[in-house]
């Protein structure tokens, strides 16, 4: 068994700003939009891990657009901290840049949490309860630990994880072995996984030793492995940045789920309730936005007749609403969206439209 010299947390904040939009662009995405609790997001993520990791321990790896925005959001970290993707190489590239950074400055057996800027948590103290339980488990074995989320309806948005004997690990937090992880289910498989009590939704939330990382890139993804190497290496910010600069182009397009953890037979689950959600589409936004007697959503400069089941939010032109149910409508000074609840998920199809009609 292990102790780690250090706990570091790494906030991935990249995004397009398709999903939300008109409220989100590319300039800024959702961990930017403050409509979720009053905060962004992105100083949401921050704020969870207050008494788990002081801030100089705290990364943030972004986009090079975003940059300057994520530092006037996040002035206690130091500049070093956010650290700027060339260009866009899904989570795998961004996950073995940490794991350098990380490395750089803490050692092999420095532990990382990998997070994501975009979540809502409604029971934070849990959250931290289980991400401080994870990072023991880290640190004491050689395991990669992944953080699932006790599901508490069958979703068909998130993907899961098959979850097998339990691990008794001396933590309050119940941990056991992965079995496989399974990509989003319909609704009666969704169903079936909720009433065996055998999956969890996978949260794409990771904790793990350097070294444990290290083993799994050289084996599952070695292109990464050698980036990860190779900012480990560096001294520097500044060198960091040219390590990227020069090597991020060349690198595959692929997510940790693909590169690591679906080959990985080395992985403990926890099972923790904390509120969880991705908050992936506007239709889910309703879950954490106040409602009224006909289960609106209504924001801004808004008046609603007649109306049920919608969302209504403006921030630019008055907005009327009649006789209407299970919509979307989201107004800003230069866009305007309406949609039905149930085709929100095909915004980025919308988005492509528009911007062949030169929009």
């Amino acid at each position: 068994m292990r102790k780690s010299s250090s706990f570091y947390a790494v906030i991935l904040s990249g995004g397009s700003g398709e999903r939300f939009w008109p409220l989100s662009t590319p300039e800024r995405p959702k961990q930017f939009l403050t409509v979720f609790g009053g905060k962004s997001l992105l100083r949401q993520a921050v704020d969870r891990l207050k008494g788990l990791v002081p801030p100089e321990r705290v990364l943030v790896v972004t986009g090079k657009a975003l940059v300057k925005a994520t530092r006037a959001g996040l002035p206690e970290l130091p500049r070093a901290n956010i650290v700027s993707e060339p260009c866009r190489r899904d989570t795998a590239a961004a996950v073995a840049t940490a794991c350098g950074v990380v490395e750089g400055r803490g050692g092999e057996d420095a532990v990382a949490a990998i997070l994501t800027a975009d979540q809502v948590m409604r029971d934070v103290p849990a959250f931290r309860r289980v991400l401080a339980d994870a990072a023991r488990a880290a640190a004491r074995s050689d395991d990669i630990v992944t953080m699932g989320v006790a599901p508490d309806y069958p979703a068909t948005g998130f993907g899961y994880i098959h979850v097998g004997k339990p691990v008794d690990i001396g933590t309050k937090t119940v941990f056991a072995r992965a079995i496989r992880f399974v990509e989003k289910p319909d609704a009666k498989t969704a169903r079936r996984y909720l009433a065996s009590g055998r999956y969890v939704w996978n949260a794409g939330m990771f904790v793990w030793r350097v070294a444990t990382m290290k083993a799994a890139l050289l084996k599952g993804a070695p292109a990464l492995a050698i980036l990860e190497a190779t900012v480990a290496s560096c001294r520097t910010a500044r060198g960091v940045q040219q390590a990227l600069d020069t090597y991020y182009p060349q690198l595959p397009k692929i997510s940790i789920d693909y590169a690591v953890m679906e080959k990985a037979t080395n992985i403990l689950v926890s099972s923790g309730a904390f509120g969880w959600d991705d908050v992936g589409t506007w239709s889910s936004a309703d879950k954490h936005l106040a409602t009224d007697a006909r289960r609106n959503v209504a924001k801004g400069e808004v008046a609603l007749l007649d109306v049920s089941d919608s969302i209504v939010l403006s921030t630019g032109p008055q907005v009327g609403a009649l006789g209407v149910a299970n919509l979307v409508v989201v107004a800003t000074k230069d866009s305007v969206l309406v949609a039905d609840k149930s085709r929100v998920q095909d915004l980025k199809k919308l988005l492509a439209k528009l911007n062949q009609n030169g929009a």
